[in-house]
């Protein structure tokens, strides 16, 4: 198939890996990415447009010839470039702009959960500072405040101190002007989980779940990020716990969406807190997660292609169950100085090669760039993803901690703990 990605980063990366690994199977494909990055120019044709401009996207897809369109990050998916995509005849992956509001309206995903019946969070949809404090005060501490929109992964606060809440809510109402709104719920205790449901507006199947690490230090400290490393399986998940996320979450959510007249296909991201009461849902994305994703896809057997393109064609009844690695898949992220309050650009990075030389790892590009002389530079927050399969969480940790020890990015950051708590079998479920 000719196979078009659209998005810049290690995400992307990860769904043009996998792709290009079906060619070792059989699968050959011609992938092409817009924008792309550099560790994606490795295998794929890169076409430099907008990702979020539809009619640029559209004007590619229709160029190559595209058999199959994959929209990654959430910002095209409500910009409705899926919308534009459709409209002009191509299969695509990934929610039209009014589904894919479940991520681009966190009011509006509560909306939809509860006329679905979906468990989650006690919330207060709140537009101004006086309905906020109300609010925190409902629901005492710690308080979470959640930015309606779009924010990159770091519009949520999760904190003791009501004034760093009432301010991040400040920031919040302030850069959406008239429109803006936050969302303030109460605090859910227990481990979080990561499940990637993909969806064809009436189907839905499973991927395996993860969990991901969004503090940007050890130890779950420090300001949120849009993740810091992820790892699958987990070994102290629940036994059928995918099975009620499909029943009590996703489907009911997709039947729901459906029901409206948007129907929901693509991925629907349920992230989800195992608390002392039950499961709840966290937030809902649009799309595959980053770096969840990275760890994810990395376990999974069957075809890439064939999942995502009977979810564009409706045709994920008869897909059949898919099939995972036995190995354990961890991630971890280097970050560059600075990150998440700033990034600095411009640092050379080496020893990728030298990385990527152990059996059963690789490494992702999500904020790189080339210099004027072409060498390879920090572009981003987030620079790199570090993906290593091993036989248990233990030995994949090792690979992948292993493989970050030999890349060189001058003032570069990582955690030191994913997935530690899992492989030492020291997390556990609130009874």
């Amino acid at each position: 198939m000719k196979i078009l990605v659209v998005g810049p980063g290690a995400r992307e990366h990860a769904i043009v890996h996998a792709l290009t690994a079906e060619a070792a199977s059989g699968d050959a494909h011609e992938i092409h990415a817009a924008p792309g990055n550099p560790g994606i120019a490795a295998q794929a044709t890169l076409h430099a447009v907008d990702a979020e401009d539809g009619a640029a996207v559209t004007a590619v897809a229709r160029e190559i010839g595209a058999d199959l369109v994959v929209v990654g990050p959430e910002a095209p998916l409500v910009a409705g470039v899926g919308d534009a995509l459709r409209e002009a005849g191509f299969p695509v992956f990934g929610p039209g702009g009014e589904a894919a509001r479940l991520e681009g309206s966190k009011a509006f995903a509560k909306e939809v959960m509860a006329a679905a019946g979906v468990p989650t969070a006690m919330a207060h949809v709140c537009t101004d500072l006086d309905e906020v404090a109300a609010a925190l005060d409902a629901f005492g501490a710690p308080y979470v405040v959640k930015d309606d929109g779009l924010a990159a992964g770091k519009g949520v606060v999760v904190t003791r101190d009501r004034d760093a809440a009432l301010e991040h809510a400040r920031t919040a109402l302030d850069a959406r002007g008239d429109a803006g709104r936050v969302v303030v719920e109460e605090y859910l205790d227990g481990p979080e989980v990561s499940l990637f449901c993909v969806c064809d507006g009436t189907a839905v199947v499973p991927l395996a779940p993860a969990q991901d690490f969004k503090r940007v230090f050890d130890g779950d400290e420090g300001p949120n990020t849009g993740g810091m490393g992820a790892y699958s399986p987990l070994p102290w998940a629940p036994p059928g716990l995918v099975d009620e996320v499909v029943s009590r979450v996703a489907q009911p959510t997709v039947d729901e969406m459906a029901r409206r007249g948007t129907p929901f296909s693509g991925v629907l991201y349920c992230g989800l807190a195992l608390t002392s009461r039950g499961l709840r849902v966290v937030e809902f994305n649009a799309r595959l997660g980053d770096p969840e994703t990275q760890s994810v896809l990395a376990r999974l057997v069957t075809p890439l292609s064939r999942v995502m393109l009977a979810a564009a064609r409706g045709e994920l009844a008869d897909l059949g169950l898919l099939r995972w690695r036995d190995e354990a898949a961890v991630t971890v992220v280097v970050a560059s100085a600075g990150y998440p309050e700033s990034s600095r650009k411009g640092d050379p990075i080496t020893g990728i090669v030298d990385a990527e030389e152990s059996a059963g790892v690789h490494v992702l590009h999500a904020g790189t760039g080339l210099s004027d002389d072409g060498a390879l530079v920090a572009a981003g927050g987030r620079v790199l993803s570090v993906v290593a399969l091993g036989a248990d969480l233990t030995a994949a940790r090792d690979k992948a901690y292993e493989a970050v020890g030999k890349i060189s990015l001058a003032g570069s950051q990582h955690r030191t703990d994913i997935a530690a708590k899992a492989a030492a079998g020291t997390l556990t479920v609130p009874a």
